[in-house]
C-alpha cells in the first residue's frame, strides 16, 4: 500500500526550530516517502528472476530491502518527530512524571541522560518502553535502521541527524537538544503512553 504524506506545518508553538529550518527539513520526510512509495512498487512488480539472484553482498534485490526499512522508518520517525514538537510546558503531567521517575529515580535525572543519548547520537534519541525488559530506556540510534530496540515503544522522539539543525544552529547541537526539550508536546508523549496503558507498570 502507498503512503501519503501527512501535511505539517510551522505553528508559533514551535520554538525549537525556526520556520527555515522545519520547511528544509519537511522536503526531506517528503523524500522519504516518495521514496519507500517507490521501493513499494518496485518490489510489488518485481519477477522472480531478480529474487532468484538475491545475496549478501550485492544485487538488486539486496538493495531494494535495504532501501525499504532505511526509507520507511525515515518516514515513520520523521513523523513521530514531528508530532512530538511545539508544545509549551517544561515537564510532563502527573502520569508521565511519575512513569519517569519510577524507572530513573526523577525528572532532572532522565533529562540529563536523555541530553546525553542525543548528544552521542548520529541519528536518533528515543525515549521508549522496552516490553522485554519492562524498563522505559532513552536509545540512541545511529540511522533510521541501525539502533532500534524489536517491540520496544517509542514515546518521544528527537532527531538528531545534521540537518535537523545544522542551518539554525551550526555545530551547537547541545542548544538545539535543550531549545527541543523545553519545547516538546507532552500530551502527544501522554497519548502514547496511554495507547500502550504503561501508567499500568509502575502499579
Amino acid at each position: 500500500m502507498l503512503i501519503n504524506p501527512i501535511e505539517f506545518t510551522f505553528t508559533p508553538d514551535i520554538t525549537a526550530v525556526n520556520k527555515q529550518q522545519f520547511d528544509e527539513h519537511l522536503k526531506l520526510y517528503n523524500n522519504y516517502v516518495k521514496s519507500i512509495n517507490e521501493i513499494t512498487n518496485e518490489l510489488v512488480t518485481l519477477n522472480n528472476e531478480e529474487r532468484e539472484k538475491a545475496n549478501t553482498t550485492n544485487g538488486y534485490f539486496r538493495g531494494l530491502k535495504r532501501g525499504e526499512t532505511y526509507a520507511l522508518d525515515g518516514v515513520i520517525l520523521h513523523e513521530l518527530y514531528f508530532y512530538n514538537m511545539g508544545g509549551i510546558k517544561s515537564k510532563p503531567d502527573c502520569s508521565i512524571l511519575s512513569l519517569i521517575e519510577h524507572f530513573y529515580g526523577g525528572f532532572e535525572n532522565w533529562r540529563a541522560d536523555f541530553i546525553a543519548t542525543a548528544k552521542a547520537s548520529r541519528g536518533w534519541a528515543i525515549l521508549c518502553y522496552e516490553q522485554r525488559t519492562k524498563m522505559l530506556r532513552n536509545i540512541s540510534l545511529d540511522a533510521h535502521d541501525h539502533g532500534d530496540i524489536m517491540m520496544s515503544l517509542p514515546l518521544l522522539i528527537l532527531d538528531m541527524y545534521e540537518h535537523a539543525y545544522f542551518m539554525q544552529y551550526g555545530t551547537n547541537k547541545e542548544s538545539y537538544i535543550k531549545a527541543f526539550l523545553n519545547n516538546i508536546n507532552w500530551d502527544i508523549v501522554r497519548n502514547r503512553v496511554n495507547l500502550w496503558h504503561l501508567d499500568e507498570e509502575t502499579k
